[in-house]
């Protein structure tokens, strides 16, 4: 299951490049620069949201998700795959020795970091979700999150809500980093500690989740 996920996360990036080449068109022609915040925003969106789908379809309805850290887990897998494909591609187009070095640390290190770290909080969230609905293979046990007994159709809502947060806080860090290594003089110092103070609090929350059986 793993395996399918990270091939899925691999192959939906070829997905995610074609929708941002299409919104890269329609900011063209509105005359919006492609490092504007907006524009940032818009393509940490379609991936943070592309990354969701394909773990969702995959494994919403499998034997193999039965702890809400799974969802976490699946993510994150989603997000490596996601990110492979992503290193490959920039690979391939590298020309020089001095420039390989420079995408190194950047791609390997800070990327691949922030779109494990960007699938972790959307994995975290939406185990939330699960546990808040009282799904019987989810026993709400965790400190903080309340109980709640609902209908089906509220149940869902209270998932999709909690999800939808995840992307949004996902989306958030994903575009702040962008704009760090767009803007920063020192190109990759202050985006890696960036994360690496994100990385600390995703730790805390797979913690928290471990909690959950």
């Amino acid at each position: 299951m793993l395996l399918k996920v990270f091939l899925l996360g691999f192959f939906i990036t070829f997905i995610v490049i074609a929708i941002q080449f299409l919104f890269q068109d329609i900011f063209s022609f509105y005359k919006i620069a492609g490092g504007n915040p907006f524009s940032l925003f818009v393509f940490a969106l379609s991936e943070e949201v592309l990354k969701f789908l394909a773990v969702y379809f995959v494994i919403r309805k499998s034997k193999f998700f039965d702890e809400p850290v799974d969802a976490m887990i699946y993510m994150i897998t989603a997000a490596l795959g996601f990110a492979m494909l992503e290193n490959l591609a920039i690979m391939f187009s590298i020309t020089g020795v001095s420039e390989a070095l420079g995408v190194i640390t950047i791609r390997f290190v800070g990327a691949t970091l922030l779109h494990a770290l960007s699938s972790a909080i959307v994995g975290y969230w939406w185990a939330k979700g699960l546990i808040a609905t009282r799904k019987p293979e989810f026993h709400p046990n965790v400190p903080n999150i309340p109980e709640k007994s609902s209908g089906t159709n509220s149940a869902a809502f209270t998932v999709w809500g909690y999800v939808a947060a995840g992307i949004a806080i996902a989306t958030i860090l994903h575009t702040f980093f962008n704009y760090l290594i767009m803007t920063s003089e020192d190109a990759i110092v202050y985006p890696i500690i960036f994360l690496t103070i994100v990385a600390m609090f995703i730790f805390w929350d797979f913690e928290q989740l471990k909690a959950v059986h």
